[in-house]
């Protein structure tokens, strides 16, 4: 009867060892080469697939190297990935459907996409909460919430510094720094 155990046991470590648990992918991460330094953004597939498929592609497009921090509002966030230094829009692809009901909350430092009045009318724009902002979490403020889909994980320095620019207006657009905070490039570093 104990040999028997001790056969069970034993065949049960060699399946053990022979098909090892299998490791979960790391997190994807984004670094932003700012003007004022790098912002590194740690995004969540799984909570958020389709908006992070999305950012990824404009980063891979090369969508937001040169585009500005256009929207620094220090009470509430940064916001950017729209815009040229020339307050020109750019070009963007479709919308996205609206991933707010991720259990992912708009706290300090984490990433979300910006959006109009419709809740599925996000495509480039993203911001950077710097306060907690649980209003926006689902279903506030409008019923839908904002899609949270990262958060910074290396930088807070950096959005600290284009969160103290300071800002005017110019033509429409309000709470633009006045000097422009230009994200240089945006690549996938994992």
């Amino acid at each position: 009867m104990i040999f028997k155990h001790l056969t069970v046991a034993a065949a049960l470590a060699v399946a053990v060892v022979s098909f090892p648990a299998q490791a979960q992918p790391s997190a994807p991460r984004v670094a932003l080469e700012t003007s004022e330094g790098t912002i590194v953004i740690e995004l969540a597939p799984q909570a958020a697939p389709k908006t992070v498929e999305n950012f990824l592609g404009y980063v891979k497009s090369g969508h937001y190297n040169g585009t500005i921090f256009h929207r620094v509002i220090p009470s509430f966030m940064v916001q950017g990935g729209g815009f040229a230094a020339d307050m020109k829009e750019k070009p963007t692809r479709g919308t996205i459907p609206l991933e707010s009901q991720n259990g992912l909350k708009n706290a300090r430092g984490t990433v979300a996409m910006a959006r109009r009045g419709d809740p599925n009318s996000a495509s480039a724009q993203f911001f950077i909460n710097v306060v907690d902002n649980a209003r926006l979490d689902y279903p506030n403020p409008d019923g839908n919430g904002y899609a949270v889909f990262g958060k910074v994980v290396e930088g807070m320095d950096v959005v600290e510094k284009i969160r103290a620019a300071p800002t005017s207006t110019r033509g429409v657009y309000e709470n633009v720094p006045v000097q422009p905070i230009v994200i240089k490039t945006a690549k996938v570093t994992q």
